[in-house]
Parts: C-alpha cells; structure tokens; sequence
C-alpha cells in the first residue's frame, strides 16, 4: 500500500513491553534509500522517518463523508 499524506503510521515497538507509536503522516519523501515520511506523531512531535521492513503498518485516511442532504418540507 503507498501512503499518502494524512493517511496514519503506527509503528511497533522494538521492545517488550513499551507502547506503540501513531501518527500522522504528513509528506511522502521519496529518495534512492527508500521511502520517508515526515510525520506529526500523536505526542505533538514533528519527525522524518524511515521505516525498517515490517515494522509499520500504514491505515489509509476515511474518506469524507458527503453531506446529507435534508428532504424538502411538504408545503
């Protein structure tokens, strides 16, 4: 799966014991090392980061829901 910006990172601890870290991606930054993102982590920092095979998962963005629309009053 691409990430995209506003899609979110979660990424697994290396270890036992300490939580997961969450974010949300900001910009997709290609280069001839791989892929990087720049993230806003869900503790208020703002990092670059590059993650090692299998030790993120990407959760694309819901999609906007589209308005409802209200049904014409009877006159």
């Amino acid at each position: 799966m691409e990430a995209k910006p506003g899609d979110r990172i979660i990424v697994e601890s290396e270890k036992v014991g300490q939580p997961t870290r969450e974010g949300e991606i900001v910009e997709v930054i290609p280069s001839p090392h791989g892929i990087e993102y720049e993230v806003r982590w869900d503790d208020g920092r703002r990092t670059s980061f590059r993650p090692s095979a299998g030790s993120a998962r990407i959760v694309a963005k819901a999609p906007a829901k589209a308005p409802r629309k209200t049904p014409a009053k009877a006159r």
